[in-house]
């Protein structure tokens, strides 16, 4: 599909404090879209506001609560007469193995994740479909394979990516358009947050190339930006993650064979894994929680 100009378009972005929300908004301010930011962090959604050169604005909002989010919907509208593009990009992660998990901490990842982002859609929709807009889910390599350790994230974005794509075929009739994106490891704070614990950082440099590098994040934005202009249904954020559609059918067996090797290896250490939530966005959400 050919480009459509950001230009005039009103864009509405999650978890927009850091990381791929806070570059993802300036690059589309710097394509003339009006911004509107959503997240936990009142001062730093603020800020991000403040830097960019375009009509914007911030709400301060858990995307778990549906009063909150009909309203920020509501707001947002009135605020700038029209929504075009909503990136469902909020999200945490924790890590761990299963058995000894946290399960506040696990729940809150499918909250956070995939409730989160079915609460971003059901309060956007009705104006979305009054713009013939585009709804962009963020997703995860974490939702074309599975990992160890990972089992909340992992089972948190193949949902949404099972969610996005049975919506597509739901509200395509009226002009709405959704699109799947795919990252691997970039360089934000949850993935800075993650490699702090040993285990997990040492866990993950096992991988297969390319799976195992950190990618920066300026490029992989770039191409979500690129993917936003096309309104395109699979958005994929490195290169090589188109490739892992044709062969994810095979990957739960060579997964689930090499990391059973892996855990083996790693199993002395284990227990000092930390379970909680990760990254500078992690604790954002504990501390608004009480956690």
């Amino acid at each position: 599909m050919s480009r459509v100009s950001l230009e005039g378009q009103v864009a509405v972005v999650t978890g927009a404090a850091r990381g791929v929300g806070e570059l993802l908004a300036r690059k589309l301010a710097a394509r003339g879209a009006k911004i509107a930011l959503v997240g936990l962090e009142p001062d730093e959604l603020k800020a991000v506001s403040e830097r960019l050169d375009t009509d914007s604005d911030f709400w301060h909002a858990d995307v778990t609560d549906h009063v909150a989010m009909a309203q920020v919907a509501e707001e947002v509208k009135q605020r700038f007469g029209k929504v075009d593009i909503v990136v469902a990009n909020a999200g945490v992660a924790n890590g761990g193995p299963f058995v000894e998990s946290d399960p506040v901490a696990w729940r809150r990842v499918i909250e956070v994740n995939l409730i989160g982002s079915a609460v971003t859609a059901r309060a956007f929709l009705p104006v979305l479909m009054e713009s013939r807009g585009y709804l962009l889910q963020i997703a995860s390599l974490a939702a074309i394979t599975p990992a160890p350790m990972m089992t909340a994230y992992c089972a948190s974005k193949s949902g949404v990516e099972a969610y996005a794509h049975s919506l597509r075929a739901e509200v395509g009739y009226k002009g709405v358009r959704v699109g799947v994106g795919y990252l691997s490891w970039t360089d934000t704070d949850m993935v800075r947050g993650a490699d702090q614990d040993d285990v997990m950082r040492e866990l993950r440099q096992r991988l297969p190339w390319p799976s195992n590098k950190t990618y920066p994040l300026g490029p992989a934005v770039d191409r979500i930006v690129a993917g936003i202009e096309r309104r395109s249904s699979h958005v994929y954020a490195q290169w090589w993650l188109r490739g892992m559609q044709g062969i994810r059918g095979y990957l739960p067996g060579i997964i689930g064979a090499v990391g059973q090797r892996e855990m083996r290896r790693f199993e002395p250490r284990l227990s000092s894994v930390s379970t909680g939530l990760v990254g500078a966005g992690g604790a954002a959400d504990e501390s608004v929680r009480g956690g």
